[in-house]
């Protein structure tokens, strides 16, 4: 039996992945949770063995969600479900600790065959989803944008991840900073900089 939990706020998607797994021979579903709060405060305590979780949640994401409880449930897979299908928010949920990313609209025997999987050591990926793996792999690196002295650690970090194409909330997320905070440090890049746009100073600092 694999037991299994699943975090996702659509209440109708929840149920339905639920009665999925209730209803097939060999698997279990012992919680549903509707955001990511509420399952750090439970989910330890159960320990399933499969975490299905969406990223677009209210509060905390998904993607952070998986990053806190993966210490939390060393011996529990997470396997991704979403309708996400850019490569920022996949590189950054396998990087939090997902084994596997699938899309919503996967149909109900590949969701269960890609949960054996993934509890067997595997990596389950939608076929579209890995062939943007491989096409990110193959495309020229970007150019790096050069620390400057005359910005502090933290600003080169934001600088770099908004480089990279994170929004401010995303920067945010990552950097555990309210986004207030962040349009601080923009500002003040900006200043420090002499520059008035977010392309303006990757270019300054990158020396294009």
């Amino acid at each position: 039996m694999i037991t299994t939990a699943i975090i996702e706020d659509d209440a109708e998607t929840r149920r339905m992945f639920a009665g999925w797994l209730r209803r097939a021979e060999g698997f279990d579903c012992v919680a549903e949770y509707a955001d990511a709060e509420s399952a750090l405060l439970t989910l330890p305590d159960l320990q399933p063995q499969v975490i299905l979780s969406d990223i677009n949640l209210p509060g905390i994401n998904g993607t952070e969600c998986v990053r806190q409880l993966k210490p939390l449930l060393a011996h529990s897979q997470f396997l991704m479900i979403t309708v996400y299908e850019d490569a920022d928010h996949i590189f950054s949920a396998l990087a939090a600790g997902a084994a596997g990313y699938l899309l919503k609209r996967t149909a109900r025997d590949a969701l269960l065959t890609a949960i054996r999987e993934v509890h067997e050591g595997g990596s389950p990926i939608t076929a579209s989803i890995a062939r943007k793996v491989v096409q990110s792999f193959q495309r020229p690196a970007a150019p790096s944008v050069a620390a400057t002295a005359d910005l502090s650690p933290r600003e080169n970090e934001v600088l770099q991840l908004l480089a990279t194409g994170y929004l401010y909330k995303e920067v945010a997320d990552v950097l555990h900073l309210s986004v207030p905070t962040v349009n601080t440090y923009v500002r003040r890049i900006y200043e420090k900089l002499n520059v008035r746009s977010r392309a303006q100073a990757v270019a300054k600092v990158s020396g294009r």
